[in-house]
């Protein structure tokens, strides 16, 4: 009897029970239990589901909600955010849990490095900032070629995570390929485009040749790294001159270039203060843990004004994100591809395909006039012989009067294209490097060298190529104008304050230079060398303007 009351009084319980309980709803003891669990996943837990190692890890391998179509989530079922919350919404706690450098070195360049970086937390932050843009894809391609995380670094030592950075040594891009490295790991270089420049290819193209660097010492990444930068000859040198020695061959021991010595540490220094920048009480730029752009396939050549208006987005976003493009449009020879913002993404996709191919570049159809020659026509048409060879199928560069070429065109005036390589030549050109500085130009003749130019000039060959954009071994064209800032000579009472003006004068009937050098106490030599357009001339005429530096306090 009592074990039948026992056994009716449980049942009750347990029926009690069933009705409290909401379908789909956890107990509390469960949801303690779930929390309890969830607590005990460590780092490399995490860590290992990132690197895709999750069936090793004992993990049930989840499908992200993104690959699921909505129509196949039932209505009140859980979906995947239900199933697991994001591992870390903070990009940078995702590069630390990939760290695999040892960090743990007490060397005076090091410690030198992260001073420096330490009392320039605002230079962090604006670099952490440019490459915001690219950061999360160049750790997911680390991540996916097994590399040290710490190599997301890299782009700040090689250019700040400037895309358009171009250094005097010709290297150029966020990871700063020199020519002969860029085309041999597959990135093209032409008039149209730069691949050292393109985000996705030139980050494959880093991730090839450190990988091979890591393979050929052996698995020793700051000797890697150092080849990176100094070539691999270089380090493989050193090393060979410490073992011939009975040195240690570690990189703090070899001897090798200055910047090379520094470059290192560099990477090392950002490392640990972004392992642990509450030790250095600094604040990184938040970077969400989530793509930033989508690579969209666009089939053919197009327009990149016409693309921005197309994605919804400023010409400047377009060209930050496809920095490879040189000119006004994408490559005719490709890639044919481009980086969207990830949210304007699907509208650029429909917008694409409602326009034609042919109509997404504008084309002129030109007829060659007496006195016309190729080059002449690519200059007035902002393109260069080879493309319009290229375009109408001409073998050599003989064209007469009468026949028509077809010429691919900007389809927005030419200035709108703000950071094509055009255009952030003549912004870099138009900056004066101080207020005392007058801009001139020098036409380059035959048998010019950029040390001969520098030394006509009273400057150095490094100011003059960073002066025009160029390195210090870039050929220099027949007649290409460089730019020239000299300093103002006026000598005239040198005892008083000196308070430099640039003026634009308009000469006026009856003026002549002499009259314009007295007028503003200069000589006439500085007003040719300031003017060599009209200083060159043999009679001057009103209306034509010259720049004049004016000391405005001694008069």
């Amino acid at each position: 009897m009592l074990n039948n009351a026992l056994i009716l009084l449980v049942a009750g319980f347990i029926l009690t029970g069933c009705q409290t309980i909401v379908p789909g709803q956890k107990t509390t003891q469960e949801t303690a239990q779930s929390s309890s669990e969830a607590e005990r996943y460590t780092q490399q837990d995490i860590s290992d589901f990132n690197n895709k190692k999750a069936n090793q890890a004992g993990f049930e391998v989840v499908t992200l909600i993104d690959s699921v179509e909505i129509d196949e989530v039932e209505a009140g079922s859980k979906t995947q955010q239900d199933i697991i919350e994001p591992i870390d919404k903070n990009l940078w706690n995702r590069i630390r849990a990939g760290y695999a450098l040892n960090l743990d070195h007490d060397k005076p360049r090091l410690l030198s490095q992260i001073k420096w970086y330490n009392s320039h937390q605002s230079y962090l932050n604006r670099v952490s900032k440019r490459g915001e843009r690219y950061l999360f894809h160049i750790v997911e391609q680390l991540e996916e070629a097994g590399l040290p995380l710490e190599i997301a670094f890299l782009p700040i030592v090689e250019s700040g995570f400037d895309p358009f950075g171009y250094s005097h040594g010709r290297a150029s891009g966020p990871w700063q390929f020199i020519p002969s490295t860029g085309l041999a790991y597959g990135l093209t270089q032409d008039w149209w485009y730069d691949g050292r420049r393109d985000i996705v290819s030139s980050t494959e193209a880093a991730i090839s040749y450190l990988t091979k660097l890591n393979h050929m010492f052996d698995g020793n990444w700051l000797h890697a790294l150092a080849a990176y930068n100094s070539g691999q000859g270089t380090v493989l040198r050193a090393i060979k001159k410490n073992r011939k020695a009975g040195k240690p061959t570690d990189f703090w021991s070899l001897d090798l270039p200055k910047e090379t010595r520094a470059y290192v540490p560099k990477l090392l220094a950002l490392a640990k203060i972004f392992k642990n920048p509450e030790q250095y009480k600094y604040q990184p730029y938040f970077i969400e843990n989530k793509p930033y752009f989508e690579i969209v396939n666009v089939g053919s050549q197009i327009d990149l004004a016409e693309a921005a208006k197309m994605a919804d987005t400023s010409i400047d976003e377009i060209y930050l994100l496809n920095p490879g493009f040189n000119q006004w449009a994408t490559s005719p020879d490709g890639p044919h591809r481009l980086l969207i913002p990830i949210e304007k993404a699907q509208s650029f996709r429909t917008k694409l395909v409602s326009i034609p191919v042919d109509q997404r570049v504008t084309w002129v159809r030109y007829t060659v006039d007496a006195g016309d020659n190729l080059l002449l026509i690519a200059k007035n048409h902002n393109t260069t012989i080879a493309v319009l060879q290229d375009v109408n199928k001409m073998s050599s560069t003989l064209i007469r009067v009468g026949q028509q070429l077809m010429i691919p065109v900007a389809g927005s005036k030419i200035e709108r294209y703000t950071l094509s390589s055009h255009q952030r030549l003549i912004q870099k050109q138009k900056k004066a490097p101080s207020t005392n500085k007058l801009k001139t130009y020098h036409t380059i003749k035959s048998g010019d060298t950029l040390w001969d130019i520098a030394r006509k000039y009273k400057t150095n060959t490094k100011t003059l190529a960073r002066w025009n954009n160029i390195g210090l071994a870039d050929p220099l064209r027949l007649g290409k104008k460089l730019t020239i800032w000299q300093t103002t000579t006026n000598k005239s009472n040198s005892a008083r304050p000196s308070v430099v003006k640039r003026i634009v004068y308009s000469l006026r009937a009856g003026d002549s230079l002499g009259k314009v050098a007295q007028k503003f106490n200069v000589r006439i030599s500085d007003i040719k060398k300031w003017n060599p357009i009209v200083g060159s001339k043999k009679y001057v005429q009103p209306g034509d303007q010259v720049t004049l530096l004016v000391n405005v306090v001694s008069g």
